[in-house]
């Protein structure tokens, strides 16, 4: 359980993402506005789809501000790696959500990871959230998934937390941390190249790594830190995502789902490929 100080500090990160625009439908519209004021429980919907796994998971929010939540975790759904999300999204979301006991039409609020991850996963995702907004009339709120990495770690004793994603090719999508507020900006890059560059900052602070690419990286970085630097491989991200999702909505930043918009972070691989092509 994150403490009270912390998720201050969290709620000042959310603040700081992409506001939505407005909605077209004035019905709507009033919907989305009205997240903010909510006192009665808010049942979330949340999706990452950041990772080949991904997860889902159906929270409760029975809280009337963010420093008076109290969030329950009705249902939590690991993707299965072998099949992609294409494949198995609209089953698994169905799986949750009848787990739960939680019809479509109780979500009152639906929360995605937009990035960084891999193209095909992200857009897989934003599609499926934005499809499911449009049917259910309901707001949407987009989190990062490094972010998410930062409050999936909870409260531990570090100065620094480093969200360390895999982004495939042999490279890192990552960030840095600390009190809670990003100090350095998501950045795709050869893991042993951005380890050097954040030696000298970094130099004696105790350093949490997080992400799925600790597996691959994890004893470099130990060997790097010269035993102030520290690792962790992550739980599911779906509830770090409702989480965050609930400060946002009543702060007012959720909003519509054509609002949703991808962080790439370095460019999409297809795109990379014409390019490739291109100098051919």
């Amino acid at each position: 359980m994150l403490s009270e100080a912390y998720l201050t500090d969290l709620s000042a990160v959310a603040r700081s993402a992409e506001v939505e625009a407005p909605s077209a439908k004035a019905g709507r519209k009033r919907r989305v506005s009205s997240i903010r004021w909510l006192s009665a429980t808010v049942i979330i919907l949340a999706l990452d789809t950041t990772t080949r796994g991904g997860s889902i998971a159906v929270v409760r929010d029975r809280g009337a501000s963010a420093a008076e939540k109290q969030l329950d975790v009705l249902a939590l759904l690991h993707g299965d790696e072998a099949r992609t999300h294409v494949e198995r999204l609209p089953a698994e979301i169905a799986a949750a959500l009848d787990r739960a006991g939680v019809a479509k039409t109780a979500i009152d609020l639906l929360a995605v990871a937009t990035g960084p991850g891999a193209f095909t996963g992200l857009r897989i995702g934003l599609a499926a959230i934005q499809g499911l907004a449009l049917t259910l009339d309901r707001p949407v709120v987009g989190i990062s998934a490094l972010d998410a990495l930062v409050i999936e770690a909870g409260t531990q004793p570090a100065q620094f937390i480093a969200p360390w994603m895999d982004a495939q090719r042999g490279e890192v999508f990552a960030s840095l941390y600390g009190g809670g507020t990003m100090v350095e900006p998501p950045i795709a890059s050869n893991p042993a190249a951005l380890l050097e560059s954040w030696r000298e900052r970094l130099e004696g602070q105790t350093v949490l790594f997080a992400g799925d690419a600790i597996t691959r990286d994890g004893d470099a970085i130990i060997a790097a830190g010269n035993g102030r630097w520290s690792i962790r491989v992550p739980g599911p991200l779906a509830p770090a995502i409702a989480e965050l999702g609930v400060i946002r909505a009543r702060d007012g930043l959720a909003g519509p789902p054509h609002a949703l918009t991808p962080i790439y972070v370095r460019r999409p691989d297809p795109e990379i490929e014409r390019a490739r092509k291109g100098r051919a």
